[in-house]
């Protein structure tokens, strides 16, 4: 069953750390937020003391290039926000106010556990509004030379099918289909870090990025061979971070999605690339409310389609 009622943290989180990209340290403040208000960043730390307000929505998104950015450099930006997100959406969140007085939001270990970590130690609490969702009603596709991701329509939930394939044999050919929910994102995906090869970190290091990549926060392959010495924490951690990284980016959609989303050699670029093509055309999707549990029977959620203000989810 969906949850039927808005969710937001039931008090103040703080983590700090340094960008995987920009090796520049940042605390992060995940603050309690009204129902209705989504999950905002508050870039502070400004020149002149300036802060800037920025919606986590995929009309805010300035780069994907290996990571996903949110923001105008020259006004206050904020990079690598993909695995708080998709903490964030994992777990149920609704609403929250992210106050990041850095560049980038700190990488941790590589992965979403960090933040799923400091949200379970808080705790989330209901508001008094129903839940909204993005309903799929029509499927959408990107392509990009062989790599593709889609939307699919569903009933309930929300389903993703993730597929890499990579040269190098240490990799290969990698696949994982999840029910998205709390307990299978804790379980199966939250856990699975990032990854690179040692040949590209110099050219990544000349245009600017991986900084402050390491062991502690990224798996690393040279030859053939996994540099970390604990190794990989899945058999598939390569394809399992694809997915986490495409729930965060998918989260940019301004509201849990009900579909099925597909995607294939995809990334950054592809997800939102796809939530583009979604909201494109207004007959692509629904916002619909979570109702009451129907009477008389087993517990389900009830949906009704909101009017057309639904537009302010774009």
């Amino acid at each position: 069953m969906r949850p039927a009622r808005q969710t937001t943290v039931k008090g103040r989180i703080a983590l700090s750390g340094a960008g995987v990209h920009s090796n520049a340290p940042a605390q992060i403040v995940l603050r309690p937020a009204d129902a209705n208000t989504g999950i905002t960043f508050l870039r502070t730390g400004l020149e002149g003391g300036r802060e800037r307000s920025i919606e986590a929505k995929w009309s805010q998104v300035t780069m994907t290039e290996l990571c996903t950015v949110i923001g105008e450099a020259t006004s206050g930006a904020v990079s690598t926000i993909e695995h708080l997100l998709a903490a964030l959406s994992g777990l149920g969140v609704d609403n929250v106010r992210v106050e990041v007085d850095g560049p980038e939001v700190p990488i941790m270990d590589g992965s979403a556990a960090a933040f799923v970590e400091a949200i379970d130690a808080v705790g989330l609490m209901e508001l008094p509004a129903p839940r909204r969702y993005v309903k799929v009603l029509k499927p959408v596709r990107v392509e990009h030379g062989r790599a593709f991701s889609e939307l699919r329509p569903a009933a309930e939930g929300f389903r993703l099918e993730v597929e890499i394939d990579f040269p190098q044999g240490i990799i290969g050919r990698q696949k994982k289909t999840i029910d998205l929910d709390a307990k299978t994102f804790r379980r199966e995906i939250a856990r699975a870090r990032t990854f690179g090869f040692v040949s590209d970190v110099e050219r990544l290091w000349k245009a600017g990025f991986a900084l402050g990549a390491s062991l502690e926060n990224s798996v690393a392959l040279e030859e053939g061979r996994i540099l970390n010495p604990e190794g990989l924490r899945f058999a598939d951690e390569f394809v399992r971070h694809k997915t986490l990284d495409a729930v965060g980016d998918l989260a940019l959609a301004g509201a849990p999605l009900i579909g099925a989303y597909r995607s294939y050699c995809g990334g950054h670029r592809m997800n939102v690339a796809v939530l583009e093509a979604l909201f494109k055309d207004h007959s692509n999707y629904a916002v619909v409310e979570a109702g009451a549990p129907r009477l008389g029977g087993r517990a389900e959620a009830a949906y009704a389609a909101l009017p057309a203000y639904s537009a302010e989810l774009n």
